[in-house]
């Protein structure tokens, strides 16, 4: 399948975001957005090509069938879940669907970015991989695993089985941490995690300056 993502640095200055689930990635895109930083979520796009009229939606029913397509013609999550999980073929299969239109809207969001950097929020960014010719820089948002375990058990009332096997489906701690640029440290405490965006945010903004006064000089 053809490569449809453009190389972002010849746009505007890309950071990539991850981290393993339940590490708070969405708490920390959050802070940036609060910056004024664009944020452009995979995970959103991915649902709003899988909603009803999504133009995804077409390819998945013709891929796995109407069992694959809920009532009210969205994607029926829950039973694509299962089904992935027991059967890689399926997975490789929805993803080849689905990967290219994220692509596509990927670049059409950071075409139309106003911030002086984006943030790419890409919680399997270390399992595609090929993201780190796509970003300046790759930002991970880091916990204890037992602390990821803790959160999503009481966040989605899973059991901790059910949350050790989506761990084991995503790449280990020390793999995503093997990739990162820039740690974000994500325990107990807000305030230190507020101090670490702020002190980003800037060093990211220097660099989309300096980035930028170069191409203006050449």
């Amino acid at each position: 399948m053809p490569d449809l993502m453009p190389d972002f640095r010849a746009k505007p200055y890309a950071i990539g975001l991850t981290g393993g689930i339940g590490s708070g990635k969405t708490t920390v895109a959050n802070l940036f957005q609060e910056q004024g930083v664009i944020i452009i979520d995979t995970d959103a796009i991915a649902h709003q090509l899988t909603a009803s009229d999504g133009l995804a939606i077409a390819a998945v029913r013709q891929a796995f069938g109407a069992v694959a397509i809920a009532d009210n013609g969205a994607m029926n999550r829950n039973w694509i879940r299962e089904l992935i999980f027991s059967d890689g073929s399926a997975k490789r299969k929805l993803e080849q669907i689905l990967h290219p239109l994220i692509r596509q809207q990927c670049e059409l969001q950071a075409a139309q970015a106003s911030s002086a950097y984006v943030i790419f929020a890409v919680p399997l960014l270390v399992e595609s991989g090929n993201w780190r010719s796509r970003v300046n820089r790759i930002a991970v948002v880091d916990c204890l695993e037992q602390t990821q375990i803790s959160r999503v058990m009481k966040r989605n009332n899973l059991s901790q089985q059910q949350v050790q096997a989506i761990m084991r489906a995503q790449v280990s701690r020390e793999e995503r941490l093997a990739v990162a640029d820039d740690i974000i440290t994500n325990e107990t405490d807000l305030n230190s995690v507020k101090k670490q965006v702020a002190e980003l945010h800037q060093y990211y903004l220097n660099f989309a300056k300096a980035i930028h006064n170069k191409s203006e000089a050449s």
